[in-house]
This record gives C-alpha cells, structure tokens and sequence, in this order.
C-alpha cells in the first residue's frame, strides 16, 4: 500500500518540488499551503495532488487540517516540515512581530504538525519525518536573527525527536539546503546574489529537486537506520 505523506507549504517552491517527487516514488501525496489560492489551485490542476489550506503555526489549525487529510487520503506514513517565511531585519530594526512570525511559522510549525501526526505513527511503528532547515540555521546570516534561531532550532528538535521516536521505527531527519533557485532567494537583490554564488563552490544555485532527491532518500521505507541526522544540501558552502 502507498505510504501517505504530507507537505507542509508543498505547493511552491521547494516544497512543490518534494511534493511531486515523493508522488513519483509512489506515494499518495497532500500538500498543505497558507494563502495562495490561486497558485495552489494551478499546481493541483498540474500535478494531480491535493492543497490543504491552513496556517502551520496555528495549533487548532494543524489539528483540523491534519484530521482533513487522514480522513480524505489517509493516515499520515510520511510528515515533511517546509513552511517557512522571512521577515528580515537587523535586530535593531526588527519588531517583536517580525521576530515572533519566523519563529512561529518556521520552528513552532514543527512541534505543531509532528505532535498531530506522532502518536497515529507510533501505534503504526511507522514513521519518516523530515524537517527543513537552512545553512543560515547553521552558519548564521546578517539580517536574518530570528530565521537562523528558527531554523538552527529546528536541528535541535529533529536529534532530540529522533531518540524519542527510535523505537517505534519513527525516523527523525533534517534537510539544511544552501542556497537554491527559488522566489525567496530571487527577491534578493542581483549584486548581493552573485557575491553569495561566489561564495558556492560549486560555482551556482541548487535546484528544487536537488533537495527534493534527498527527502525521498531520508523517507523510504528502507532508510530506517538513518535518524537524527541533518543532511546538508549546500554546494559545499558550509561543511558543519
């Protein structure tokens, strides 16, 4: 039978990417998105997988969204953390609600979503769950204190989610990608790009499904010895 996964913000981006790759290793697919109707609408028309709407740093939300999806593709095998946003500032610049969304949306998403999904997985004894984080979560970046808090953060949590789930054949793993071609990153502005190209050994951006690649490695039904791991997507940028 078709392992079930979910994708947080997986109608975009990144996440469309992982959405449609594990669809293609044979699972059933949902993706749950915050507020693009219009374009969630347009990749489910394309792909064939469904859009959930709800926010992820809502508690209650991810509880009533999750209940959706079992109910309507089934118990979820598979959970992938990716929503994610940025309100970036210099501290002196940033406000309690710019600080609070990010770490919210970003870190507090996780704890959400895998407390809705974990105990369905461990009376299963089945379980992959993957959370994106960032180079910036590991290295730091100007401008970015409460992105590189949320998602250094989020390795934190995946190491000690990962003991807790050990037992129940529950795997625990994140995904640091660098850099990659994505609207967030084509927003910054072209002379602040190509000095952090430069900075890339691999002389370029990743792609989408280069992350991709490595979600649906991390989430196979034989990758049950890897848990607690972060697996770093990055060009070479940062060895950590």
């Amino acid at each position: 039978m078709a392992r079930v996964a979910l994708v947080t913000g997986g109608t975009r981006g990144i996440g469309e990417a992982i959405s449609v790759a594990l669809k293609d290793a044979g699972c059933k697919v949902a993706a749950n998105y915050a507020g693009n109707d219009e374009r969630a609408r347009e990749f489910t028309a394309r792909t064939g997988i469904p859009a959930f709407k709800w926010d992820v740093s809502d508690f209650a939300a991810c509880q009533a969204g999750v209940a959706q999806v079992e109910a309507e593709v089934g118990p979820i095998d598979i959970l992938v953390n990716n929503a994610g946003i940025t309100r970036d500032g210099t501290i002196h610049k940033m406000d309690h609600d710019m600080w609070q969304a990010v770490i919210d949306t970003n870190l507090g998403s996780c704890f959400n979503m895998c407390r809705c999904t974990i105990e369905g997985m461990r009376a299963r004894k089945f379980g992959r769950v993957v959370n994106i984080g960032s180079i910036n979560g590991q290295a730091g970046q100007y401008g970015q204190v409460n992105y590189a808090a949320a998602k250094s953060g989020i390795h934190g949590f995946t190491k000690a989610l990962a003991q807790e789930g050990a037992r129940s054949n529950i795997t625990v793993n994140a995904i640091a990608p660098g850099y990659i071609d994505t609207d967030m990153v084509a927003a910054v502005p072209a002379d602040v790009l190509e000095k952090i190209k430069a900075r890339i050994p691999v002389g370029r951006l990743g792609h989408a499904s280069e992350i991709a690649r490595g979600v649906v490695f991390l989430t196979a039904d034989d990758a049950g010895f890897i848990t607690g791991s972060t697996l770093s997507i990055n060009g070479g940028q940062h060895m950590y």
